[in-house]
């Protein structure tokens, strides 16, 4: 399947004002008060602008920070990164590759045995599409990285921390 993953004019205009601040301006949207930060669902997350797939609930898990954090995105070539000093110290911006939008930043701090990356993403940036949503919403090839196990609570649990 060739998906293009691209901004368009009509999917900017169709942005909330939050989802244009934080994806077009580069803003941040407040810890632990933003849509996925405590999502435990299984699926992946979309940027908001393309619906290209950037990140994973298996890869997902809870960083005490207030916004959903990934040990890494499902593809590298999904996101770009760049350096970021816009608060007088240096981070590192993490951008989808396709559409530019921007997403969170990315911190050396994740858990070690996966990798120690801590991928932490604005809410207003993604968009989820559920497991049982992938095959409806284009997304069916990406069903593969979910086994059965993965759908029942406690399953869920165990791979969203």
């Amino acid at each position: 399947m060739t998906t293009s993953y691209r901004k368009t004019d009509d999917a900017v205009s169709g942005l909330t004002p939050d989802q244009y601040r934080v994806t077009q301006k580069d803003g941040t949207e407040p810890a632990f008060a933003n849509e996925y930060w405590d999502n435990h669902e299984p699926g992946i997350y979309v940027d908001v602008v393309s619906g290209e797939p950037l990140f994973s609930s298996t890869d997902k898990y809870d960083s005490g920070t207030g916004w959903p954090s990934f040990t890494k995105p499902i593809d590298d070539a999904a996101v770009t990164t760049k350096s970021d000093r816009k608060l007088l110290m240096k981070r590192t911006e993490v951008r989808s590759a396709n559409a530019d939008s921007h997403l969170g930043h990315v911190f050396g701090d994740g858990p070690r045995n996966a990798g120690g990356q801590r991928y932490c993403m604005n809410s207003a940036a993604l968009r989820f599409v559920g497991v049982d949503d992938l095959e409806a919403q284009g997304y069916g090839e990406y069903r593969a990285l979910f086994t059965t196990d993965t759908t029942s609570d406690s399953s869920t649990e165990e791979h969203t921390r």
